[in-house]
């Protein structure tokens, strides 16, 4: 997917409206509202937070998105590959200071200048395993118009990766993977990034982010 396609369809992005809940449960059965409400409860408790998808053009021209490797820890994301992101802290306003405030803290990018804002994705809620509470996640999209330079990793990444987009959308990254999760053996689809797979709530993320493209436009562009 060339960059400079990308950045034509950028501006649509903003124009459409984000599926959410009550649209995928509009055809549904009536008895399924009662899981809207559910879901209303369930935020009302949940744990917030914040992630953020950043895109940029590659060498190549090509767009990309940045990734990081968490490190093994007695977590729940342990040696996973996601976004840059976390909880709130009492001194972030919203959750977008959240998501950028997190990215600086994770791989030292500072996004308060030079980049564009695109939106958010919708809310995704999870229970990580092993949990008894729910956790309300936003997805944010930031856009750069070149390839980030000296990141900075703390303590917390094990490593930064770079994903190609049109790999992911295409569908040519798309495999499967055996996670061992609560004590037994489990295949996930993902896609691959080097030696990597992103997975789980990541890939649902992306998923939502690539409903939102136009195929007519993708078709007109050559993407």
């Amino acid at each position: 997917m060339r960059f400079i396609a990308f950045e034509k369809v950028i501006p649509q992005i903003n124009k459409l409206s984000l599926p959410g809940l009550e649209t995928q449960l509009k055809m549904a059965p009536s008895f399924r509202e009662n899981l809207l409400e559910r879901f209303k409860e369930a935020q009302k408790s949940a744990k917030l937070a914040a992630v953020l998808a950043l895109f940029y053009p590659s060498g190549t021209g090509e767009t990309n998105l940045v990734l990081i490797l968490r490190k093994v820890y007695k977590g729940i994301h342990s040696a996973q590959v996601g976004f840059p992101g976390g909880k709130p802290e009492i001194d972030d306003a919203s959750l977008l200071d959240t998501a950028l405030r997190e990215t600086w803290e994770e791989i030292g990018l500072d996004l308060s200048r030079h980049a564009r804002h695109l939106g958010e994705l919708d809310q995704i809620r999870v229970r990580p395993r092993g949990r008894n509470i729910d956790m309300v996640v936003t997805p944010v999209l930031y856009v750069l118009e070149s390839e980030p330079a000296m990141l900075n990793p703390n303590h917390e990444v094990a490593d930064i990766l770079w994903g190609s987009l049109d790999e992911m959308y295409s569908g040519s990254s798309r495999t499967e993977e055996v996670f061992h999760v609560g004590g037994q053996s489990q295949t996930f689809p993902g896609y691959s990034v080097g030696e990597q797979v992103v997975w789980g709530l990541t890939m649902r993320m992306l998923e939502q982010f690539f409903t939102m493209l136009n195929p007519e436009f993708e078709a007109e562009q050559n993407w």
